[in-house]
């Protein structure tokens, strides 16, 4: 158990270490501690600290760096978020203040957003797909026998899908079974789509087009596109500035981590929602350390992620991956007056493009 001195000086070496990324002396903390004690006391208690394994020394300097063990001590039981400054909350509004035209536009905004508030890499992931119904079903012929298919939902995304109809299929046919889905589907939900397509619309698909496998593939193929994870990732290229890697063929394996959405997922914690991160409870922010994660390309990074609830219309997440050494107080405080900001204005937009 630490002392409320011992707490305090653990506090602020982690914040002159993320500030200047330098190893933190007895000096430098009594000078910026709000009560008077002598550089020996102060030693004592970093070398407390240095016993219970939250801070460390270097072999370049006689100062003090904080260890994994000490930011999660931190991050579980220290950290107070900061008010966002009026420069930040007056950018996030002016761009929210823009007209978008589709739902996933504002999302992937929100990436960019972050991004260059941060300086560090910013995912968004929109409401839940259970939320996003059928707008219409389209299917153009393109000329040589081949279609395009087009799928439009409530939110404004467009998925598509060229196909060849086979010599026995005629354009009427198709017409036929593209006025059977919309007569049928529009207005649901796409999970209710992907049942119904298979539960009772084949009967009647069948009557337009006697083996209508082929039809039927396309379709599944454009509604799991649309109803699968749509992550925004902005700010990539800062990888580059918190990663320390020299290795080309890392960096290039961590590229591709977060440019595989299954990985991606994984990173997030939505394949597992029992996963073992521990948050900081009372921000409702969840802080991941890298050395938290089985894949050793993250172990001097962190994750931050906040979901946020856009009402009837569902769950999103936005989450930060930067260095282990980032100001967490002002990231959580920025993530937590975002994700308000930004459920605020996709229930608004699905209110009124409903």
């Amino acid at each position: 158990m630490l002392t409320k001195r011992e707490m305090l000086v653990l506090k602020e070496i982690i914040r002159h270490y993320n500030e200047s990324g330098q190893p933190v002396g007895s000096k430098t903390i009594m000078g910026s501690l709000p009560m008077k004690v002598s550089s020996a006391t102060i030693r004592n208690d970093m070398a407390a600290l240095e016993s219970a394994g939250l801070i460390e020394k270097t072999h370049s300097s006689s100062g003090r760096v904080p260890s994994d063990t000490g930011y999660r001590y931190y991050l579980d039981h220290l950290l107070q978020p900061t008010m966002v400054d009026s420069d930040d909350l007056n950018m996030i509004q002016t761009i929210f203040r823009q007209k978008f035209y589709q739902g996933d536009e504002l999302v992937a905004q929100s990436a960019k957003i972050l991004s260059e508030l941060t300086h560090y890499t910013a995912i968004t992931l929109g409401p839940e797909v259970g939320v996003m119904h059928l707008e219409g079903f389209q299917l153009m012929p393109l000329g040589n026998r081949r279609v395009l298919a087009l799928l439009i939902t409530t939110s404004g995304q467009v998925v598509n899908k060229t196909f060849v109809i086979p010599d026995t299929v005629t354009g009427e046919q198709l017409e036929a079974v593209m006025r059977v889905i919309n007569d049928q589907l529009v207005g649901k939900p796409i999970a209710t789509v992907m049942n119904q397509l298979d539960s009772h619309l084949i009967p009647l698909i069948s009557q337009y087009i006697h083996s209508p496998d082929f039809f039927l593939d396309v379709v599944h193929g454009i509604l799991s596109e649309a109803s699968a994870d749509r992550f925004h990732i902005s700010g990539k290229m800062n990888i580059l500035d918190y990663a320390h890697m020299d290795d080309v063929n890392q960096l290039k394996s961590l590229y591709h981590l977060i440019d595989t959405d299954d990985q991606l997922a994984a990173l997030l914690g939505l394949n597992d929602p029992d996963d073992d991160t521990k948050p900081p409870t009372e921000h409702g922010v969840t802080v991941r350390l890298g050395h938290e994660f089985p894949n050793q390309l993250l172990a001097n990074m962190s994750l931050i992620r906040a979901t946020y609830h856009a009402g009837e219309y569902g769950d999103g997440m936005i989450a930060i991956l930067g260095p282990s050494s980032m100001p967490y107080s002002r990231v959580i405080g920025l993530l937590d007056l975002f994700r308000d900001e930004l459920a605020r204005r996709i229930a608004d937009y699905y209110r009124d493009h409903g």
